[in-house]
């Protein structure tokens, strides 16, 4: 493109600026290389220097290295993963033998994987599955009684919000709260705290809930218009987004699919998040967006995805360098380094979680989202970041929260109140808080600046590569708050805020936050190098 009224043709323009940009490319991989050399070289001698005194090393499956077992969510996935495999195994050839055998569809689908579903909550949960059945009764009646009301949402959204905080405030309940007759059970709790799982079930009890009042209160779905812009569904198919907004018959709100829907043993333990309607539908219908050659590379590229896990958690241990609490020790270079490498870990930890889970559930004939559709070195800003960091809640969130607060009519109070609602979802804990509040600070000038932005056409050359620059410098400072909104929220905690601060103001850790603002500037211009590349 060039500047109007410029001689120069645009052939001419765009082959005389193809040299600079591979020139440019080439620099900024060349410093991408050294710098990841540099990572990886400090991260193997920290690893060695501290392996006696890091917690939660234990023996690992390569010879010679320690493994990093320390994060107990990763480690009792990991423990637990052959027998989770048998159980998959067992239930999809149970579910789909009877499915396909039998033709079963609608309620005969929902009965045979509610039966198979409730076997597999009463070996995680014991006697602690009538605390499901009874919340799980007591929302059903509420959404059916209040429904036709325009209040229904509110009262919906009050009980599951008082039951996610009794849960956690009583721990899950003792049995002997509700008669010492009964505290014979608390013998029989399973082997897997229920109430943990259950903040999962509560998105799904409001999830139906508003699913079922939207649908008596009409539609406003346009699938014809939707079929123009999506190739999935203009090529004949049906996409997860028209799955998800198109209302469903009266009839399809029954208590044995929406006791199906809370429980589906695929999706019960962490997601991904698919909503009712999306689920209801697919009782009916399989999904048939992916081939069975599709989901077989799915599941191999989780297996490569978990070797290389494997190999981060036995030579790099960041992870156990936050719980034994040593980053004090650090420099500030040493502190970017572990706070990085625990939030790749933290990545590729659900990534895997959730992949094993979505894959469990493709193969049964469920679509979800994808959890993680984008890495995350590829997001430059917040917004993309909470876009592709567990997605399906994002979808969620979108659908039940952002939109009913006025979209995006009010976003500058809708972030405070969304973000504040899934750090109380995940726990009551005010590091969680004041990471969502330290996130929501971040991003209310990136929403002011993004629609000044939108707004803004640069018309010269110099005007858009100015702009550009911009660009990129703005993503270099988004990241560098997310890095740090991260390093309170998992790293040091709001207690070691002050700590962290003096260690960074230091007039010695200048060029180590001078060479980090670098780097993160020469990762946001490579995605945006990347992305250029994928237009053309």
């Amino acid at each position: 493109m060039t500047v109007p009224g410029s001689p120069v043709s645009p052939g001419a323009s765009k082959m005389s600026s193809v040299p600079w940009k591979r020139l440019e490319l080439a620099a900024l991989c060349a410093y991408a290389v050294v710098f990841y050399s540099a990572m990886v070289q400090r991260s193997l001698r920290l690893a060695r220097d501290y392996s006696g005194k890091l917690y939660g090393l234990r023996a690992g499956s390569i010879p010679g290295r320690l493994n990093d077992s320390s994060d107990a969510q990763w480690r009792n996935f990991r423990g637990n993963l052959p027998i989770l495999t048998v159980v998959m195994a067992a239930f999809l050839i149970v579910a789909n033998g009877l499915r396909y055998g039998c033709s079963l569809k609608g309620r005969g689908a929902s009965l045979v994987w509610l039966i198979l579903s409730l076997i597999y909550l009463c070996y995680l949960h014991g006697a602690c599955v009538g605390f499901i059945l009874v919340i799980a009764g007591v929302n059903y009646a509420i959404v059916k009684l209040f429904a036709r009301y325009k209040y229904c949402t509110g009262i919906i959204w009050s009980f599951n919000l008082a039951m996610l905080t009794l849960n956690r405030v009583y721990e899950g309940y003792s049995f002997s709260l509700f008669g010492q007759q009964l505290a014979f059970l608390d013998n029989y709790r399973g082997t897997f705290r229920w109430h943990i799982c259950f903040n999962f079930v509560v998105l799904r009890m409001i999830s139906f809930g508003c699913d079922y009042c939207w649908t008596l209160s009409s539609s406003h779905f346009d699938h014809k218009k939707h079929m123009q812009k999506c190739e999935v569904c203009y090529s004949g198919k049906t996409c997860y987004f028209a799955l998800q907004e198109k209302g469903l018959s009266v009839d399809k709100y029954t208590f044995l699919t929406y006791l199906c829907y809370l429980t589906y043993a695929p999706l019960y333990i962490a997601g991904p998040v698919v909503s009712y309607n999306a689920f209801a539908a697919q009782l009916d219908v399989p999904q048939k967006n992916y081939s069975v050659g599709q989901i077989c590379c799915y599941g191999l590229r989780w297996i490569l995805n978990f070797l290389l896990i494997e190999v981060m958690t036995h030579f790099f241990h960041y992870n156990a360098f936050v719980v034994s609490r040593l980053w004090r020790q650090l420099t500030p270079f040493e502190i970017f380094i572990i706070s990085y490498g625990v939030l790749f870990f933290m990545w590729l930890k659900f990534f895997l979680i959730w992949r094993y889970f979505r894959f469990w559930s493709l193969v049964g004939g469920v679509e979800t989202p994808e959890n993680m559709p984008r890495c995350i070195n590829n997001c430059p800003d917040l917004e993309s970041f909470w876009k592709s960091w567990h997605a399906s809640f994002n979808r969620w969130l979108v659908r039940y929260v952002y939109i009913p607060l006025g979209g995006s009519r009010r976003k500058l109070i809708s972030v405070w109140i969304v973000f504040t609602f899934v750090a109380v979802w995940h726990d009551l804990e005010w590091k969680l808080i004041s990471w969502a509040w330290l996130t929501c600070l971040f991003f209310v000038p990136e929403i002011v600046i993004k629609s000044f932005s939108n707004n803004f056409q640069a018309k010269s050359t110099l005007g858009r590569f100015i702009h550009r620059e911009l660009c990129v410098i703005a993503g270099a400072v988004t990241v560098s708050s997310l890095m740090v909104a991260n390093l309170v929220g998992y790293v040091v905690g709001p207690s070691g805020i002050k700590v962290l601060m003096s260690r960074m103001l230091h007039k010695d850790a200048l060029p180590a936050l001078g060479i980090i603002f670098s780097t993160f500037y020469v990762g946001v211009k490579l995605i945006f190098h990347i992305r250029d590349a994928r237009k053309t």
